[in-house]
């Protein structure tokens, strides 16, 4: 009878995590998964909606009352507001409705998270499915901010323009800027349902130092450098111009922006890749 030569396992030291073998695995799993994210996105998208009377006006209703309330405050005389170069409505309603697009992609991944709780520890699957979906879940939206927007463009006498043709890049770098945002803040989120309240609350301050719905100011101050060195400045200005037809004022800080955002989307994503199994253990203790 042979002996049979007895197994042997070796054991090694482990290696650390390697940066750039992170990125590389989410990158992978979010291609990989594209069919989930879709099908979870219209999940959401149908729940969202499907209770609901005025449907996807909710979406938008929001930034709609915002702008009428500045708009009254304009005509009524209760506030002065620098000339903003278009009509006072358009001006406004740009600039709450693609204000409304920030907010939202910045809430995204901790929503979309947050809401897939029950099969985050029961399916194995790539959670960067639930960023991709809460994605389109936003150009869903967004799809119909657009059409609104477009309806306001033509009826303030602005008519079509081929810089128009282009405002669906300046939403999607928005979407962009906006989930890198949340990304990085979404392993906190997670833990902490206060993180939610407080991107709620701050985003409100963060809108009277945005020129949404007034133009930046012409006189030399604090408020016109706070204004000016925002980075959401140059997000809202450049769209709403490519929505009018006016000339981009802020062009170079905007590409400035989105580069600075590539490398954050990319650190974001290792964050969330490592977080998301500590938080799977919590829900499952």
């Amino acid at each position: 009878m042979k002996h049979l030569k007895p197994l042997e396992k070796v054991y090694q030291k482990e290696q650390g995590l390697s940066f750039l073998r992170l990125i590389i695995d989410s990158l992978q799993d979010i291609y990989r998964s594209r069919f989930l994210s879709r099908q979870l996105a219209e999940r959401d998208i149908k729940a969202q909606y499907r209770q609901s009377i005025l449907g996807i006006f909710w979406a938008f209703v929001t930034p709609l009352a915002t702008a009428f309330v500045w708009i009254f405050l304009r005509s009524s005389g209760t506030v002065e507001l620098t000339d903003t170069g278009i009509p006072y409505p358009l001006f406004a309603f740009t600039g709450t409705l693609l204000w409304s697009i920030i907010i939202e992609s910045v809430n995204s991944p901790i929503t979309s998270t947050n809401s897939s709780k029950s099969i985050l520890s029961k399916i194995n699957f790539p959670k960067e499915a639930l960023i991709v979906s809460g994605v389109y879940k936003v150009l869903f939206n967004s799809l119909f901010k657009f059409l609104l927007l477009l309806v306001f463009v033509f009826y303030f006498g602005v008519g079509f323009h081929p810089s128009l043709l282009l405002f669906p890049l300046g939403i999607l770098v928005m979407v962009f800027v906006g989930n890198t945002i949340g990304l990085l803040i979404t392993p906190i989120g997670m833990l902490y349902t206060d993180v939610a309240k407080a991107i709620k609350f701050g985003f409100q301050f963060l809108m009277y130092i945005t020129p949404v719905v007034y133009a930046v100011s012409e006189k030399d101050g604090l408020m016109k450098t706070v204004m000016e060195w925002n980075p959401f400045t140059p997000l809202i200005l450049t769209a709403r111009s490519l929505a009018v037809g006016t000339s981009p004022e802020y062009l170079t800080y905007f590409w400035v922006v989105l580069a600075c955002c590539v490398p954050l989307f990319l650190l974001g994503l290792v964050f969330y890749r490592i977080s998301i199994p500590i938080f799977v253990e919590r829900l499952s203790a």
